[in-house]
């Protein structure tokens, strides 16, 4: 049964949270300020924290970027809850180390929905799994560890899980609509924009292969045989 930390000083949201998420099978639990949040994720790790940006003690940024740097919760699945809505902060989300964004004022049944798909997503990996390798990039699905040119590069989830999806339909191009659904698990409520947020990070942290994750303007994303750069 997959645990939730909700952190949001919002005492009577969290509780709606909370209350539902326990109706729908999850555990939980709630910190009202970072430090709390940090905390609890070190007594018991959760399987997916749902963060509030905005926090009376520190940013929901610098928590995210703590639980990210702790090698106990850097796997952790980790949504950003707030009612900044603009793509700037949206972005900054993500290169904090979010999963992803979630917009005050929401629908608490979608928001319960919305978490159930990405924990189905971002299932533990197949023990036996063969390693993933092109080029410079091996993905070792077993161990759920990256590397480029055999330095292990640390990925979220659904990185791990976006890059996994794109390595194993080598050439083959995948619209956002797509990877909205087969990667986040997702049919609308995530807007495609935040796909390319994710591409764009991925990218990144490709390094030297950074140029085998392809861009195919107007439809979507792929990765290619190293030989073809």
């Amino acid at each position: 049964m997959p645990h939730v930390l909700i952190v949001d000083d919002e005492q009577d949201l969290a509780e709606l949270i909370d209350f539902n998420l326990r109706g729908a099978g999850f555990t939980t639990r709630v910190a009202h300020a970072g430090e709390s949040a940090l905390s609890f994720a070190r007594e018991q790790r959760p399987d997916l924290v749902l963060l509030d940006l905005m926090l009376p003690d520190m940013s929901g940024m610098d928590v995210c970027r703590q639980l990210r740097a702790a090698s106990l919760t850097r796997d952790v699945l980790i949504v950003m809850l707030t009612a900044k809505g603009e793509e700037g902060d949206r972005i900054h989300g993500f290169e904090a180390g979010a999963d992803d964004y979630v917009v005050k004022p929401f629908s608490v049944r979608e928001l319960v929905l919305r978490l159930k798909a990405i924990l189905r997503r971002s299932s533990p990996p197949r023990d036996g799994a063969a390693p993933l390798v092109l080029g410079a990039l091996k993905l070792d699905v077993g161990s759920h560890r990256f590397y480029v040119e055999g330095k292990e590069v640390q990925l979220t989830a659904l990185e791990f899980r976006l890059l996994e999806h794109l390595m194993t339909r080598l050439g083959r191009v995948q619209t956002r609509e797509q990877l909205l659904e087969e990667v986040w698990g997702l049919s609308s409520s995530l807007e495609t924009r935040t796909i390319d947020t994710h591409v764009m990070r991925l990218r990144d942290k490709l390094g030297s292969a950074r140029a085998l994750l392809e861009t195919v303007r107007g439809v979507g994303y792929r990765i290619i045989d190293p030989s073809t750069v």
